[in-house]
């Protein structure tokens, strides 16, 4: 499928659930801390993308402040999962996705054929802090060491008093009850994080094949971000993975989780960023794809965040469509655009790691 084709007809597959949004000449765009785009910023266009749920909250808030400024200007993002983004992606019916782990080899293969012949871009844009979300009755403060969190949700420890929770917990009072745990039903790079976190810090306990999809035994699925928080609210005793900004504003209690330096770590915007500084860059050229410490032992770092990238292709994008997702990646990688996010439950970029960015958005060729 040609890469120049207009994808708003294809919109009865990236349309079911999407964020819909643009200039409509109303105030109700900007709010006095939004941080819109620069007029001269604009491109013209109606496009679709689709993927990461985990960056939904961010992307809701791009989209209205880059189309305050931008009559014409339409983004329709269907908050479908990486795995379906990467899918959308992929088959032409999106022009970039979101997903919340980089492409693998077979992905970016497929990609390469998308991108008539070049390659798709790995592109750092929001640092999602993954959030150990629970609901227990009159436990604040749950802390929770990597191994006791591997075996519970490997269904090795099913009680919320059992011996490994209370040596995490002293003086803590633990009732007896059933530990529910709650995973991703749909393929999601928040599992793919999630799991491959437990693998790093807990590789005697987690033996499960990795990936987007979830392959460990019992538990209660939620499809996407907002199935496992409603899930994890509604359920006592539960306990789930779910990115901070959906925890927050379902006002749910969240785990301090122990690093590599012994520390039980509350999960803040401030405390995943100090894991992201010590996350490498592992993609060639202008790819961005990152490998992150989670046994950092940087003092006061909350060790399990995720980063979710826009996937984009480096050259083979045309016209209009080509120029938009050009200029709205380069206003996400801004300044602005990581300021409007701030405050969403996302932590911003570290400044190297956004330079690099906005240095691979403008190496970005449209004929």
């Amino acid at each position: 499928m040609k890469n120049g084709i207009r994808l708003s007809a294809l919109g009865g597959v990236i349309l079911a659930g999407a964020l819909t949004l643009s200039a409509c000449g109303s105030d109700d765009n900007t709010d006095g801390t939004a941080a819109p785009a620069n007029a001269g910023d604009c491109v013209e266009a109606t496009v679709n993308a689709a993927g990461s749920s985990a960056q939904k909250n961010a992307m809701d808030e791009w989209i209205k402040n880059y189309t305050a400024n931008c009559a014409g200007a339409t983004l329709n993002y269907n908050p479908s999962g990486s795995g379906a983004g990467i899918e959308a992606f992929n088959s032409g019916q999106a022009v970039f996705a979101g997903s919340d782990s980089a492409l693998d080899e077979e992905e970016a293969a497929a990609a390469k054929t998308r991108c008539t012949g070049g390659n798709a871009l790995n592109l750092p844009m929001v640092v999602g802090p993954v959030a150990v979300a629970y609901n227990l009755d009159g436990v604040d403060g749950l802390q929770l060491s990597p191994t006791t969190l591997a075996k519970i949700f490997a269904n090795e420890i099913t009680t919320w008093d059992h011996a490994d929770i209370k040596k995490d917990n002293p003086g803590a009072t633990l009732p007896g009850d059933k530990i529910t745990t709650v995973h991703r039903a749909d393929e999601s790079g928040t599992t793919d994080n999630f799991t491959t976190y437990l693998a790093a810090v807990a590789p005697d306990v987690w033996k499960f094949e990795g990936g987007k999809l979830w392959t460990a035994p019992g538990g209660q699925g939620g499809t996407k971000s907002d199935g496992v928080t409603t899930l994890v609210k509604q359920s006592k005793g539960s306990i789930g993975y779910v990115e901070m900004s959906y925890a927050e504003n379902a006002g749910l209690s969240t785990a301090k989780i122990q690093n590599g330096a012994g520390e039980y770590t509350e999960l803040t915007t401030d405390t995943a960023s100090k894991t992201l500084s010590g996350a490498k860059v592992v993609g060639t050229g202008n790819d961005l794809a990152m490998e992150i410490d989670y046994n950092t032992k940087t003092p006061g770092a909350y060790p399990i965040v995720l980063v979710t990238y826009e996937i984009a292709c480096e050259t083979g994008m045309t016209g209009a469509e080509g120029k938009f997702v050009k200029a709205f990646l380069s206003y996400t990688a801004s300044a602005q655009g990581q300021q409007a996010i701030a405050g969403l439950g996302y932590a911003p970029l570290p400044e190297d790691v956004a330079t690099k960015v906005r240095a691979s958005v403008d190496a970005i060729q449209v004929k």
